[in-house]
């Protein structure tokens, strides 16, 4: 079996990653569950372009922060505090889960830094897959089953929206119109507001800025509707802020720190 990638260089929500086979888990299955444990303590996740348009509905669309940003859907304002779920992982209402949770615990892979190849790997440390008596098989007859091939389209279609999302992300960067991101919420008894920074956004002046053969571009890309999406869903922070009151996790952090191994792919 070929090593996993060490610790230190995981996505979040992994803590392990080997490949899947046939021949040591040929017997093994997946199977459904109603929480996930990994998501309860997460406030911020990954999230691709693909998702931008379902996501601002229901969550605020940041960018982390430093050299390389990736967007991120925020699911609470401070670290370890998740709004969305309950203690033990489950969703308290509708909301939009992003595609980097509903993939968990399986990803492509890379198992040679010699190779380009992506391999299906999965955390063994999740108890979706197992050697279950119940759920569906991975395997059938030594061969991939229906399940499996799923799973495979489906972290192939990520990987892919990862892609896209690079190169948007590259693209924001080259047009100079991210900023350092603040947002105050002043709370009635209090004499000064919650002040939350530590990530990125687009700096609307700059966009309305823009040159015209610029604007032009990112219409005609479909950047711009992207934009708009992260934009309007910045009005969501408040909502989150909320939430948090009224679930008794009043923040004691000043900005929502996002972790430095937020990611799209390992």
């Amino acid at each position: 079996m070929a090593s996993a990638p060490q610790a230190n260089s995981l996505p979040i929500f992994y803590n392990d990653l080997v490949p899947l086979s046939s021949n040591e888990h040929g017997a093994w299955r997946t199977r459904q569950v109603d929480s996930a444990p990994h998501l309860a303590k997460q406030h911020a996740v990954p999230l691709t372009i693909d998702e931008f348009v379902q996501a601002q509905r229901f969550l605020p669309i940041i960018f982390s922060a430093g050299e390389n940003p990736v967007p991120l859907a925020l699911m609470g304002l401070n670290e370890g505090v998740n709004t969305f779920t309950d203690d033990d992982g489950k969703l308290r209402g509708p909301t939009y889960v992003p595609a980097y949770v509903r993939r968990y615990p399986f990803m492509l892979a890379k198992l040679r830094p010699d190779t380009d190849e992506l391999s299906l790997c999965f955390d063994p440390t999740s108890d979706v897959i197992g050697a279950h008596d119940e759920g569906d098989a991975l395997f059938e007859d030594g061969k991939p089953s229906q399940m499996t091939q799923n799973i495979l389209g489906f972290c192939e279609q990520f990987e892919q929206a990862a892609q896209r999302t690079s190169q948007f992300m590259d693209e924001l960067k080259s047009l100079d119109l991210l900023m350092d991101g603040e947002v105050a919420i002043q709370v009635p008894g209090n004499d000064k507001p919650f002040v939350y920074r530590g990530f990125q956004m687009v700096n609307e002046e700059k966009l309305r800025d823009m040159r015209g053969d610029q604007l032009r571009k990112i219409n005609q890309n479909g950047m711009l509707p992207l934009i708009h999406a992260h934009l309007f869903s910045l009005q969501l922070m408040r909502d989150l802020f909320s939430h948090q009151i009224e679930q008794g996790k009043m923040p004691n952090a000043p900005a929502p720190q996002v972790p430095e191994t937020a990611n799209l792919s390992a």
